[in-house]
């Protein structure tokens, strides 16, 4: 008992990451931090040898790493030294799904910080699993409902039970045990009998189909603890306790303890009745979920009186949605300091969403590149319009030559006064200067310089499109993504059975990444859009005062 005090006081102290590697053959890590400092988890005094289920999932752990069966897994103690019992209960290499028990040496009050390590990535690995070690000499029996026999005890004691009782693939933990009124029995055995005046405890995870019922779910001789109505009842002999409310299709833990001349209920880790009373040696048959009609996991039978706080750390350390246990990548591996979340997204999209990602950046380069090679053409054009017009308005009766001399190649107003120049040359060549320009000769000419008006509008505005379908398409598109990758996860869910939140997340988190992405396309390009909107709309309007301009100029030097 010291040394595993010890142990686990060492645990507690050590610091949040350790610098060594407990074995250059594990290729990765990841680490477990228990914090009794979580809601609901509070404990008054320090518990030894307390069996942990971890839940591993694709959001906390890289299957792809490990060997198939989980094999390789190796849990040690925060010193990095000491290795711990674990036994797997289930590893869905395909799901990513796990469930592994591990024998924490000492959870103490208040601690946030202890942890423990979770190696694997080394395919030489032999197995090492310890399913006895991974509880206290006082367990006596425990039913995962894992196993290849389905009502065989998951600890090397022969204990196995006879009942017609099917199986609820990926529950809680693993499997679990449907009950449809005809209970589990397990035969008499010394290892289950209780003494005079001794201890006793039982635990499990219930799911009633429907309250109020009334059902034994643990009965051996006079020891009894059963679901009367929607509550709990303990029978010690003559003595009765009952207490708690029971609610239907929800997991629930419950538990009962006798030991010290008090005989005590639990449900999800709180007393709800308690009363004096003292156990009677016998050695009966035991019956599990006679009458009940639900769901029934993780049977735990002890020869000793559980503490309060044992209790509170097992409904914590068993159920889905405490926060008790928390399975991470270490901050060195994420990059120094934290989480790292972006790589958890991009582990955890979906094909669909890689395919809608990659689109969405295809548009993103294009409406980037079409910004980029559209302002700095507009910037051109602007410049050179701005020099042509200066020479233009300070010419006088030569401004029909100023074609000769500083060419302005990019400037779109002397685009138009060449078309101009050469409709009025034309008409100069075949009836000569002197004899000036009709009025039909003045419209004709003003026709084909919008024409070319025209046709330079639409130079400006060309390829704007492409920006117009990256801010309507790209939101639409990631939201295509996003939403075929929440049905992917919850459909992948369903399949596997596990309705715990940690697996649930990372999936959706990442189907949310492509909303993000059609985002990020979309507003970069809305600016962009609006500013080569403005500068060309102020381009196109000052094509149309020239041609006016010029077109006025024109009538009074050489208008008939």
């Amino acid at each position: 008992m010291k040394k595993t005090l010890a142990l686990g006081a060492l645990l507690a102290l050590v610091p949040s990451f350790a610098n060594a590697w407990w074995d250059a053959a594990w290729t990765a890590r990841r680490t477990v931090t228990l914090d009794t400092g979580a809601t609901g988890v509070t404990i008054a005094a320090p518990q030894s040898s307390v069996p942990v289920a971890i839940r591993l999932h694709s959001g906390n752990f890289d299957f792809t790493a490990a060997k198939e069966d989980g094999s390789d897994l190796r849990f040690v103690a925060g010193d990095d030294k000491t290795v711990l019992k674990h036994h797997i209960e289930r590893f869905d290499a395909l799901n990513e799904l796990a469930v592994v028990w591990v024998q924490v040496p000492l959870v103490t009050p208040g601690q946030d910080k202890a942890q423990i390590y979770a190696y694997f990535g080394n395919g030489a690995a032999t197995d090492a699993q310890d399913r006895q070690g991974t509880y206290d000499s006082s367990t006596v029996g425990i039913w995962h409902f894992s196993e290849a026999a389905l009502l065989a005890d998951s600890l090397a004691s022969g204990l196995v039970g006879t009942g017609a009782v099917a199986v609820q693939k990926a529950a809680l933990l693993g499997d679990a045990a449907i009950f449809s009124g005809t209970g589990m029995h397990v035969t008499a055995v010394p290892k289950l009998a209780t003494t005079a005046g001794g201890a006793w405890s039982a635990s499990a995870w219930i799911v009633p189909s429907a309250l109020p019922q009334q059902a034994t779910l643990y009965a051996q001789g006079s020891l009894t603890l059963k679901i009367e109505g929607s509550a709990l009842a303990l029978s010690v002999g003559g003595v009765r306790v009952a207490g708690g409310t029971l609610k239907p299709g929800t997991w629930q833990h419950v538990a009962a303890t006798v030991g010290g001349g008090k005989a005590t209920i639990y449900v999800d880790g709180q007393a709800v009745g308690s009363g004096d009373a003292t156990l009677a040696a016998q050695q009966a048959d035991v019956v599990i979920g006679d009458g009940y009609s639900g769901e029934l996991d993780e049977v735990q039978l002890s020869s000793t009186a559980r503490s309060a706080d044992w209790m509170k750390l097992a409904a914590a350390g068993q159920g889905a949605d405490s926060g008790f246990v928390t399975v991470r990548e270490e901050a060195a591996e994420a990059g120094g300091g934290g989480h790292n979340y972006f790589g958890i997204l991009l582990d955890n999209l979906t094909t669909d969403a890689w395919v809608v990602i990659i689109i969405l950046a295809v548009m993103f380069v294009i409406s980037v590149w079409v910004m980029i090679a559209k302002a700095l053409l507009v910037g051109r054009i602007d410049g050179d319009n701005r020099r042509f017009l200066g020479r233009f308005r300070t010419a006088t009766s030569e401004f029909l030559t100023l074609d000769q001399g500083a060419a302005h190649p990019n400037s779109s107003l002397f685009r138009l006064y060449g078309a101009g120049l050469r409709e009025i040359r034309k008409r100069f060549d075949m009836q000569g200067e002197a004899a000036g320009l009709t009025g039909a000769s003045m419209d004709a000419i003003k026709a084909s310089i919008d024409a070319d008006l025209v046709r330079e509008s639409h130079k400006l505005n060309s390829q704007m499109v492409l920006l117009t379908i990256a801010i309507s398409g790209g939101p639409f598109l990631g939201l295509l993504g996003t939403v075929v990758g929440v049905m992917i996860t919850f459909a992948a869910i369903a399949a596997a059975g596990d309705v715990n939140v940690n697996a649930i997340a990372p999936g959706i988190a990442a189907a949310l990444l492509a909303t993000v992405a059609g985002l990020a396309v979309a507003i970069p390009a809305l600016f962009g859009y609006n500013y080569l909107a403005s500068r060309i709309k102020n381009i196109s309007a000052d094509m149309q005062i020239f041609v006016d301009e010029f077109v006025t100029r024109v009538a009074e030097v050489h208008g008939r």
